[in-house]
């Protein structure tokens, strides 16, 4: 048999790890939901839903990834298998592997964008609009059907060509490189804004507490739909990449770690972005796509220096996208290796030519796209993941898998708010998410 590909280091999966929760959602969403809903106020409950979800489903998929030394089919499979029915289990378990191949098809349109905004930033091209209604016109040129095909197959060329090297020398080193780069990037980005005339007031706006706004209960229920959609538990990429670990692991440990630096990421996006915001006036009341094609470009091009922080900020988002869009990927290629005995490279070639023709297809309706897979199929993987693990496995294998690695047990409590919190916290963002049209 095979040995199973894994990570060389620690920190190369933590930095693996980190580089799938840090996303768009990071950087286009966050800052627009703390501007919304009273800064402080929005952060309270934030951090709150950062540590439950870290410590109970994050380290939950990344134990039953390694327990199972496979993806979501088979983990699911091995699950019901200990009821006496395989089968049903990995029928269940392409839910995630088919949701992640979806919303990394739906990703693949939004890098395309990134990608060519990047290259604009060298070439001019980004920053060449007068307006805000000529950088719209721009963005909507870009976003239309087949409005950006040469980019997208580049991306995602470039994503494939990555994960064709495997684990260690591919997803480990990319992550290795591209996650401190954008760190440093964000860093810089922010000492720059702290030093512009204004950026004081964005500062007050981001840590004030907003007593009505935290009060207000969709405060608490887009925190929770932020918390839950920026740590990724999706009953797949978290999953897949707990496959690779050894026993040695302390996943707990590195869970906690992934949790901090992805909350870190995205105070680092949003302590640039309000405050630039407010230096010229302006209120962050856009998120999605338009704040980053459309209103940040439209800023920049003001701001003293302009057109640098445009190269290094969009430099920055391509970074993070990059390690998102290959952890999406790798869970789908994954199954292809298992599934159909097929090596690295046809793996990858075989998902990557899915992929891109099915992008290419969906550009002029990606938004819809990655709604219904945000909506319904995300907060599904993570519950079906949750229940199969916490419910179907039950409590003694489960305290078996994640006191794996560690010097003491981890906590008596782990087991129960797992299977009586956080497996209902999935089916309530699936409700949320269905009754006001999407919360991540």
């Amino acid at each position: 048999m095979k040995k199973r590909e894994s990570f060389n280091s620690r920190w190369g999966f933590i930095l693996a790890c980190i580089g799938s929760a840090v996303g768009m959602g990071n950087i286009w969403m966050f800052s627009t939901r703390v501007s919304l809903y009273g800064g402080g106020a929005f952060l309270i409950p934030y951090i709150i839903f950062v540590i439950l979800i870290g410590s109970t489903g994050v380290i939950g998929e990344m134990c039953f990834g390694r327990a199972a030394r496979s993806g979501p089919i088979d983990a699911f499979g091995m699950a019901t298998e200990r009821k006496g029915s395989r089968k049903s289990g990995e029928l269940l378990g392409m839910i995630p592997v088919l949701g992640s191949m979806a919303m990394a098809i739906g990703y693949t349109v939004v890098m395309g964008w990134i990608l060519k905004y990047t290259v604009g930033t060298l070439t001019g091209a980004t920053l060449a609009p007068e307006s805000v209604d000529e950088f719209g016109v721009q963005f909507g040129s870009m976003a239309a059907a087949f409005g950006n095909n040469i980019w997208q197959v580049v991306v995602l060329i470039l994503c494939m060509g990555i994960l064709m090297f495997g684990v260690a020398t591919g997803i480990e080193k990319a992550n290795k490189i591209m996650m401190p780069i954008f760190f440093a990037l964000f860093v810089g980005l922010g000492v720059y804004v702290l030093f512009q005339q204004g950026a004081s007031d964005g500062y007050r706006y981001i840590f004030r507490v907003d007593k009505t706004a935290l009060a207000n209960p969709k405060t608490w229920i887009f925190a929770l739909g932020q918390a839950f959609f920026s740590l990724s538990v999706a009953g797949n990429g978290t999953l897949i990449y707990g496959s690779y670990l050894s026993d040695e692991e302390n996943i707990p440990a590195s869970a906690g770690r992934v949790a901090f630096f992805d909350t870190l990421a995205a105070m680092l996006a949003a302590l640039v972005i309000i405050p630039a915001m407010a230096t010229t006036g302006a209120k962050l009341n856009q998120g999605g796509p338009g704040l980053l094609f459309i209103y940040l470009p439209n800023l920049m091009k003001s701001m003293p220096g302009g057109h640098v922080i445009a190269i290094l900020f969009f430099v920055a988002v391509l970074l993070a996208g990059m390690t998102s869009l290959i952890n999406l990927y790798e869970a789908p290629i994954a199954t292809v290796q298992e599934k159909l005995k097929l090596g690295r490279v046809p793996a990858c070639t075989l998902t990557g030519i899915v992929g891109i023709v099915i992008s290419l297809l969906i550009q002029g309706i990606v938004s819809d796209w990655m709604d219904v897979l945000s909506i319904y199929i995300c907060p599904l993987g993570a519950g079906l993941a949750g229940v199969m693990f916490f419910w179907v496995c039950g409590k003694k294998y489960v305290e078996k898998q994640v006191n794996k690695g560690r010097e003491k047990a981890f906590t008596k409590w782990f087991y129960p708010v797992c299977k009586y919190l956080y497996v209902p916290i999935c089916i309530l963002v699936l409700i949320l998410g269905i009754a006001l049209g999407g919360i991540g």
